[in-house]
This record gives C-alpha cells, structure tokens and sequence, in this order.
C-alpha cells in the first residue's frame, strides 16, 4: 500500500494537489485529524485493492480547532504509522508569503489562524512556524510560488503515476542553494563553481534552458568535464537502483539562485537519460522564483 500525508501552508495548493491524486487513483480523504491518520492507515491496509493508494490531507485547519495550534499531533501520526510499520511518506506544499497573500486576496478566504485579531501576515508567520517540524520530515518539499497549476499538476503526476511504467522513473530537480537542498533528493551536484551568467547583463533575467545562458555555461571546460563526470555517475547508478527495484531515482543539480547553470545541467542530464532510453522528468524548482527577485532587484 502507498499511504501518502498531503501537508503545507493554507493556499499552497493542497486542495489540487487532492485532485491530482484522485485522479491518479488514489483514495483521498481530506481535512483528516492527525490522531486519525493511524487507524485510517490500518484499515486502508487491510481494505484490499481499492485503499492501495492512499492520500489523506492534514493541515492547520484541524490544528487549529484545538485552541493552542501545535504540530505535535501530526508528528505523533507519523511515529505511530512508524512503529506499527505502515509506508508512509509526506508531501510539504509551500508558497512565499507574498504569492500567499496575493491568493488568499484574490479569493477573500479566510485564513484558518487569521482570529483573535491576528492579521492575515502574522497568521501565515505563525502557521510557517507551526509547520516547520513538519516540513522538515517531509519526503516531498513542492514550492508552488512560481507555478501554475498546470506546472503542479505535470510535477505530482511525474512523482506518483507509476502505473505503465516498466523501469524506475528518473526526477531530475534544478533548485537553488540560497532556498534549500530538495529534501527528496538522493544524489546532489553542486554547480555553483562554474562561472554565474548572473554577472552577464544580458544573460542576468534570463533561465539555463535559453539557449543563451546554456551556450555560455557550456563554454567552459570546467562544465564540459564535469557533464561527463555526471552522466558517467548516472550511467553507473541508475541499473544498480533498478535492480534493487526502486521506483524513483531523485538527481538534484543545485546553484546559487537555481535560476542558470543549475537549469542547465539539469536540463543536460535529463536529455542524456532519455538517450539511455530512460524515463526521465525536469523539474526547475526556483528559476522563476529567482528571476522574480532579480527583475524586482533591477527596476529602476
């Protein structure tokens, strides 16, 4: 059985990453208390076929009925699915304040935490700090600040449809240092010694997968030898995490900002997977949350 916790911020895009998951196959329950979780998990664990796939979203909302919020009975849930040894794993949602702001705006929601006469900036303060033992358990960390729905969509399918395919699925995540190491990965490249485009005028707005910016990283020979020392290392993990039948193989290539040569290289090495034969899927995690900050650090 796959026994799936959907958690994160109020407005990060739970309630689709719900839908892309029932429509997956996945039997979801949503807004589930903590304390819960276990005694779903048992009987989804013995309901037969149609609780295989499991994915039930816990969040603030529930904590928040309990007078003084805390975490703790989220992590409770999780050392319980531990000990009576049930799969579990954790996908964290998350967002910038500011594009949360601007959502809970644009739909007049109100925030779970947002009483007493808490301001909606100090309720998302207050649910970051609540959260954050959470997320740092989490198998699965999705940022949603630059991406559509569209965009999360194609990046939950990527990590759960398992279904037709008969080799492990290869995830190749571009992501910048400065907002966290992907804490799904398995295997990290740092390439922040090559040298920034950001420090090239006309390549400084602009994302590794322009042809631009990926011409210049590839122009040196610090990157050409060090593609070959990467796709040397893929060739060599990927039959040998095959055979002990993993599902997923999680490559993350990491720069200062996530926005340039990171982007680059991620985007080499999931092409020469593909060469392979391979299924493989890219993944930019921050290049526009970077190129955000850069346009608004440039206006006049």
């Amino acid at each position: 059985m796959e026994f799936l916790i959907v958690t994160g911020l109020s407005g990060a895009g739970k309630s689709r990453a719900s839908v892309v998951l029932e429509d997956l196959g996945y039997y979801c329950v949503d807004n589930i208390p903590p304390d819960m979780i276990p005694v779903l998990a048992e009987i989804c664990s013995a309901g037969g076929p149609r609780y295989e796939k499991t994915a039930v979203v816990t969040d603030v909302r529930v904590l928040a009925k309990d007078g003084t919020p805390s975490a703790d009975a989220i992590l409770s849930a999780l050392d319980k699915l531990k000990e009576r040894g049930i799969p579990c794993s954790v996908m964290f949602l998350e967002a910038s304040d500011e594009v949360l702001l601007r959502r809970y705006k644009e739909t007049r929601r109100r925030h779970p935490l947002a009483e007493s006469g808490r301001s909606l900036p100090e309720a998302l303060r207050l649910e970051r700090r609540i959260l954050a033992p959470v997320r740092e358990r989490a198998d699965y960390l999705v940022d949603t600040t630059a991406t559509s729905a569209s965009g999360l969509r194609e990046y939950i399918v990527s990590l759960f449809d398992r279904e037709g395919k008969g080799d492990m699925l290869i995830h190749v995540i571009s992501f910048g240092y400065k907002y966290g190491i992907p804490p799904e990965s398995d295997f990290v490249f740092d390439v922040r010694f090559l040298p920034n485009p950001f420090y090239v005028p006309e390549l400084r707005q602009l994302s590794g997968s322009d042809e631009r910016v990926a011409e210049y990283v590839e122009s040196f020979d610090a990157t050409r030898s060090f593609e070959k020392m990467m796709f040397s290392l893929a060739d060599f993990l990927i039959p040998q995490f095959d055979a002990e039948g993993r599902a997923t193989l999680v490559f993350a290539v990491g720069c200062t900002g996530g926005q340039h040569r990171s982007v680059t290289l991620a985007d080499r090495l999931g092409e020469h997977v593909r060469q392979r034969g391979r299924t493989a899927v890219v993944f930019h995690r921050d290049a526009e949350k970077n190129i955000s900050e850069i346009k608004e650090r440039d206006k006049p």
